[in-house]
């Protein structure tokens, strides 16, 4: 069952117009919260995300089975940063039972592969698969 907070938002797209979602995705894009810094410093490594276009990274911290999220996108790149300021809307804050439930490919729920092209969904799918490898990644040290 996915977290509700990211079923809202998949639920604001998928009733939206198709002209609508690609201006919902922007705003989220704009709501993208900055980094700590800590990773903007690079103090902290973020993993950075080579099927992306753009330079794009990941950093996740699993704290009292609460994972936090952070993501730095590109101004230049307003889908993938769209995309991550969902993601960080929509799971910032979960717990790691909530992020394995979110699968691969949430974006087609949203319906933004109608809008956004393969190379870019690629990117999505791997930004994801990041933040479940790294979760699973400090499960394990935590246990």
């Amino acid at each position: 069952m996915l977290r509700n907070e990211l079923q809202e938002i998949i639920d604001d797209f998928a009733e939206s117009p198709r002209d609508m979602r690609m201006e919902l995705l922007l705003d989220y894009a704009d709501g993208l919260p900055k980094l700590p810094e800590r990773y903007a410093s690079g103090q902290q490594p973020l993993e950075r995300i080579r099927e992306c276009q753009t330079p794009f990274g990941v950093a996740i911290e699993l704290e009292h089975d609460v994972v936090r999220l952070f993501f730095d996108a590109p101004p230049q790149a307003p889908t993938t940063r769209g995309y991550a300021g969902i993601l960080a809307a929509g799971l910032d804050g979960a717990s790691p039972e909530e992020i394995a439930a979110t699968p691969p490919h949430v974006y087609s729920r949203m319906l933004l592969d109608e809008l956004i092209t393969p190379l870019r969904l690629r990117g999505m799918t791997a930004i994801l698969a990041s933040v479940h490898r790294q979760v699973a990644q400090a499960q394990a040290s935590a246990g």
